[in-house]
């Protein structure tokens, strides 16, 4: 097991698939599954989203997800795969700091211009 560290396979998944060739599987992709099928992902959505985006650049995933009532995974996957975008949130919120922290800001740049 050295030969493949962290990636090998547990004994029970190998004697699974084993018992599977045995009994005449020939193939390792996954069979069909039952079950309700991804419907979130569609055209449709697809352009709500790209509508909504081109309007404000400036909304976060969940925004986006709610205003579109779909779950934000399927929101996400949406901006980064089908319309292609790296980085939607770029919404920028005011940090209040404390009294400790504007003092300890204060200090910081004192000395750094005392260095120069």
């Amino acid at each position: 097991m050295q030969v493949y560290g962290d990636n090998d396979m547990k004994k029970t998944a190998v004697y699974k698939w084993v018992k599977r060739f045995s009994e005449g599987r020939e193939s390792v992709t996954d069979e069909e599954r039952s079950g309700q099928p991804a419907t979130s992902r569609t055209e449709k959505n697809i352009a709500k989203i790209c509508q909504i985006v081109s309007e404000n650049r400036r909304l976060t995933v969940r925004s986006i997800a709610e205003q579109v009532n779909i779950d934000r995974e399927t929101a996400r996957k949406i901006l980064t795969e089908d319309l292609d975008m790296r980085k939607v949130c770029a919404k920028m919120v005011p940090k209040e700091l404390t009294e400790e922290q504007k003092q300890r800001r204060v200090t910081i740049c004192q000395d750094l211009l005392e260095r120069q």
